[in-house]
């Protein structure tokens, strides 16, 4: 009997996804293990492997369809000795190709005409005598609340009224004074009307000259969660400003050692490396919000925030208080490259405690970062710049770097929000003592 290949959850999040590629054609034999197709993630792309030997009957969902969902049939594997697909094999309820070629809303169709077949003698429609929201050209009419009642109890079509109000508005006394059946009120030329793009907000008015760009998968989730995330966690942001001097020269020493072998440590590295030894020294940070417990991660994983095609992915540096500046900056530029082209693995993204965010590098002094949930904690990176400082009564010029927390308000307070920054600061200006 034929085998049905369903759509894989490739993750804990993932609802629906893409599929970017298939490796296979119909006819084509297949054995356990074998990379058959590709799929798009709300994260990374990843390779699916046949679990079954067999045939490729059908392919049912073609290649590049978006918002396959999970579980769904996306192709038809026959077994040995088996020739066509079963019709049970192929649900007729597949999922659609590609979402965006879904009919336009019902908003952005003209009013269907009446019937070519209803009789001449036939009443209006009762739609025609109501107070119309919009007029045939697709203009809004303005009307109060009591015009259209009264409109409506009359019989008398908005669009042929000339208002008296505010900007044009249609009043009572527009209503009161007007007959049944009157003429339209001369109107401007018409003009095309801007099609509505469907917004869950105010309605986007789509001009000529725009452009739709589709969704991605990943700027679909960065969206769902960034609005949970600040509708639901209830956050507070702490900012420090931290000396940097003794940073970099750690930094040029350390590079001047690890460059003989292939690696160069960058202020990020140094970042994550602090981050990580300051939630080790505060363990009741490194912990995330559930409504029956608190949940304290005995590892410290550090998420750190890299800006894709896609959107933003946040791989993760497991262990990040274990491991030196040479192996943290060596891992981080292979993350960060496989984010950026999709190749990530699910455990090379899913979970952390703590995310860091760095726009430095853009020339941002300063920034306020938005938790990404389930963790508690953000930390916002600015850029390291010169600035005049007063050390003991003096000014001096120093190299300056601003950083924000953003903290969740239920597992974090703010006492202790700020116990940890200055953790973070003796760790930052004194870079020694992360590396002892």
């Amino acid at each position: 009997m034929s085998i049905n290949i369903l759509m894989p959850a490739l993750s804990p999040t993932m609802t629906e996804g893409k599929l970017a590629k298939w490796h296979v054609k119909v006819g084509d034999a297949v054995s356990s293990g074998q990379v058959i197709c590709e799929i798009e993630t709300d994260k990374a792309t990843m390779e699916v492997e046949a679990v079954d030997e067999g045939k490729i009957g059908q392919i049912v969902v073609p290649e590049g369809a978006e918002g396959v969902k999970v579980n769904a049939v996306i192709a038809v594997l026959l077994e040995e000795g088996e020739t066509e697909v079963a019709k049970a094999a192929a649900p007729a309820a597949a999922p659609p190709a590609a979402p965006a070629a879904a009919p336009a809303p019902a908003a952005a169709k003209p009013a269907a005409s009446p019937p070519a077949a209803a009789p001449a003698s036939a009443p209006a429609p009762a739609a025609a005598a109501a107070p119309a929201a919009t007029a045939s050209g697709g203009a809004r009419i303005f009307a109060s609340p009591l015009a259209k009642r009264i409109a409506a109890e009359k019989g008398i079509n908005l669009a042929t009224l000339k208002g008296s109000g505010p900007n044009g508005r249609i009043v009572k006394a527009d209503v009161e004074n007007a007959k049944p059946g009157a003429a339209p009120a001369a109107a401007p030329a018409p003009r095309p009307a801007a099609a509505p793009a469907p917004s869950a907000g105010q309605p986007v008015f789509v001009a000529p000259g725009d452009t739709r760009v589709a969704h991605t998968s990943v700027r679909k989730v960065i969206a769902r969660r960034m609005l949970e995330s600040k509708q639901t966690v209830p956050h507070f942001y702490l900012t420090v400003e931290l000396e940097i001097d003794a940073l970099l020269a750690a930094r040029q020493a350390i590079n001047a050692v690890t460059e003989k072998k292939g690696a160069k440590v960058s202020v990020n590295d140094m970042v994550i490396k602090a981050c990580a030894k300051a939630l080790r020294d505060h363990p009741e940070c490194n912990a995330s919000w559930t409504e029956d417990e608190m949940i304290q991660y005995g590892a410290v994983d550090i998420s750190v925030a890299v800006a894709t095609d896609r959107g933003l992915i946040t791989p993760i540096v497991r262990n990040a208080d274990l491991k030196g500046l040479a192996q943290i900056s060596t891992e981080m530029k292979d993350l960060a490259a496989r984010a950026k082209i999709g190749k990530l693995k699910l455990e090379e993204f899913q979970g952390g405690g703590f995310t860091i965010s760095n726009l430095g590098m853009f020339g941002v002094k300063d920034f306020a970062a938005i938790i990404n949930p389930p963790q508690a904690m953000i930390l916002a990176v600015g850029a390291g710049e010169e600035r005049a400082v007063v050390r003991k009564g003096q000014v001096v010029v120093r190299n300056m770097m601003n950083c924000t927390l953003a903290v969740d308000h239920r597992v974090v307070d703010g006492a202790m929000g700020a116990q940890y920054l200055q953790t973070l600061r003796s760790y930052i200006e004194q870079p020694a003592a992360m590396l002892a």
